[in-house]
């Protein structure tokens, strides 16, 4: 088969190739069908609108290792000198076509994520949706401070490293977080929630989502802070509506 022919060929299975890739990156798939890949589903708002993105962003790494794996393997074994052969082939300084190819297809790859991951990162940040709830969330070396505005203003819960604190929330109802730091940036994360936001000093960041999952979720600071950064835990609880309401009259009382 001549040079010509086969460099044909390789442009037409590449070409075929890419819009499958951008199609997977793209996250048009069912992502009810496919595993989480290390997170829970439907766990929160976050969740229902990110794990598409992390499905195929997954897919489509691994469509393109298999396929680099495959242009590694096959010139190694179908084009390996053969017994006897006196010199090596004919060498290729360049080839422009091909070269081409191999810088457009992960420009286009990357401009999809890109493009998927900013029209779902404007609705993980909005913050014009309506709420029916606010809390603060105050870090600092190296616990939380969690206020709930509805139960009053001297309804906090503050942590330390050795008591953790807990984080209430209602199932089902939106919530909006104020966040804030006393000292250095703090990182707000909830890994099972696919969420996490900066506590910044001297800054106000907001944040809101609806927990949709009853249960208890580990959350921490995701950020380097001092020397005791892996102390800075918290837990969150998602409880019923009622049960939410009850334990801010709980704290409105403890604070009266």
């Amino acid at each position: 088969m001549s040079r010509t022919s086969r460099t044909g060929r390789f442009i037409r299975t590449t070409a075929l190739v890419a819009p499958l890739l951008a199609l997977l990156s793209g996250c048009s798939l069912d992502s009810k069908n496919i595993s989480g890949m290390g997170f829970p589903k439907d766990a929160s708002s976050v969740n229902d609108i990110s794990i598409s993105l992390w499905q195929g962003a997954w897919i489509a790494a691994a469509v393109v290792g298999v396929f680099t794996l495959i242009l590694i393997l096959w010139p190694a074994v179908f084009h390996r000198a053969k017994v006897g052969q006196p010199e090596f082939p004919k060498q290729t300084q360049y080839n422009i076509p091909v070269e081409i190819l191999y810088t457009v297809i992960p420009f286009i790859i990357v401009a999809v994520l890109f493009y998927f991951t900013a029209v779902k990162q404007e609705k993980i940040i909005d913050k014009t949706s309506p709420v029916k709830h606010e809390i603060s969330v105050n870090g600092f070396q190296w616990s939380w401070q969690f206020g709930y505005q509805e139960a009053g203003e001297n309804a906090v819960v503050t942590g330390t490293p050795a008591q953790p604190p807990t984080l209430y929330l209602p199932q089902g109802e939106k919530v909006r977080f104020t966040l804030t730091a006393n000292d250095v940036v703090h990182g707000f994360w909830i890994p099972a929630f696919m969420i996490q936001m900066q506590n910044l000093p001297g800054e106000t960041n907001h944040l809101q989502f609806t927990a949709n999952k009853l249960g208890e979720f580990p959350g921490r600071c995701n950020i380097l802070c001092g020397r005791n950064h892996s102390q800075m835990l918290f837990k969150v609880k998602v409880v019923t509506p009622e049960q939410y309401q009850n334990y801010l009259n709980t704290l409105k009382a403890g604070a009266a």
